[in-house]
């Protein structure tokens, strides 16, 4: 079922317009596939990031900046474009024979550059029968598109775990109602992917706090969404915080974290707690899962005077299994 025929989210469309989604054709016509995967070990546990795609988003239109100019200024110091090719990014945790998915990429909702969380789970050889529960960060379509393939459900032996919050607000059809107009045009969409989990017993609601599973807790942290939860990995003295979506922009809002993007349904929250998890992340130094910044979104935060800077994982073949 394709989300472009079967919804009228005027808001949504007009989004991914001028981000420039609808010329990614021409862009990607001849172009080689990449990889679209990472692994790492963090203490007990193999964490597999997954590519679902990428997409165009244009800076400009999208990014409500505090400082006139700022935006233009930091995209040029890192030699992007107006339009940022963004990744949109799952993470597969693995321990034993129990596999978890954090989010679940977009599906065939978002346009053809993205939905191919699939062929990477094929390609390091997870059938989606295999997953034994799904994460979700909140209830956005590049987080839950994936979870159904025209109308079934594609993890079938998976639980979907949500927040409380996240869940009432979304799933509570007279909510979109009284929504703001960022929230709206998402209502539907996720109503639609969660369903068919709800009518299969197969959806947990939670509320923040540590132990959701072995060695994982869940942290709230919203403003972006009403019930956004991050996912914190722990195991042998190591630590990876999965962080949803409290960033998408990161040549502008590491520099900036006060400038939000359309998505947020709270902006001053979303704000808030963005620079609230940076500090964080720069005095514990753990491990982070952002899945909009470049795959594989891996990496550490660390203060660079005033603002922060984003150090990736370096790259590994020798040591990745240690």
């Amino acid at each position: 079922m394709n989300f472009l025929r079967t919804f009228s989210l005027r808001g949504v469309l007009a989004l991914l317009l001028l981000s420039g989604i609808l010329s990614a054709k021409a862009q990607i016509a001849g172009s080689p596939a990449q990889p679209g995967y990472y692994s790492m070990q963090l203490g007990d546990f193999r964490v597999i990031a997954l590519s679902d795609g990428t997409i165009p988003l244009n800076m400009h239109t999208m990014l409500h900046e505090t400082k006139k100019g700022e935006i233009n200024t930091l995209l040029q110091q890192h030699y992007l474009d107006t339009v940022v090719e963004t990744s949109i990014t799952a993470y597969l945790i693995m321990k034993g024979d129990q596999q978890i998915l954090v989010d679940a990429g977009s599906g065939s909702f978002l346009g053809p550059t993205l939905g191919k969380l699939s062929s990477r789970l094929a390609a390091i050889n997870v059938k989606a029968e295999d997953i034994d529960a799904v994460l979700l960060t909140h209830l956005h379509g590049d987080h839950v598109g994936g979870l159904i393939n025209e109308g079934k459900v594609v993890f079938p032996n998976a639980t979907l775990y949500i927040s409380k919050p996240e869940a009432d607000f979304w799933l509570t059809a007279a909510n979109k109602a009284t929504a703001n107009k960022r929230a709206q045009p998402f209502f539907d969409l996720a109503q639609m992917t969660i369903q068919p989990y709800q009518q299969a017993g197969k959806v947990k609601t939670f509320v923040p706090g540590p132990q959701l599973l072995p060695g994982i807790s869940a942290m709230p942290a919203v403003g972006h969404t009403p019930g956004h939860s991050f996912f914190a990995l722990e195991s042998k003295g190591q630590k990876l915080v999965f962080w949803g979506d409290v960033i998408h922009a990161g040549a502008i809002q590491f520099a900036d974290p006060g400038v939000t993007i359309d998505f947020d349904v709270d902006l001053v929250e979303a704000a808030a707690i963005r620079k609230q998890t940076f500090d964080d992340a720069v005095k514990q130094g753990y491990w982070i899962a952002a899945p909009h910044l470049s795959f594989p979104g891996i990496g550490h935060l660390r203060y660079v005077g005033k603002e922060y800077e984003w150090i990736p994982v370096n790259y590994a073949e020798i040591f990745a299994g240690k």
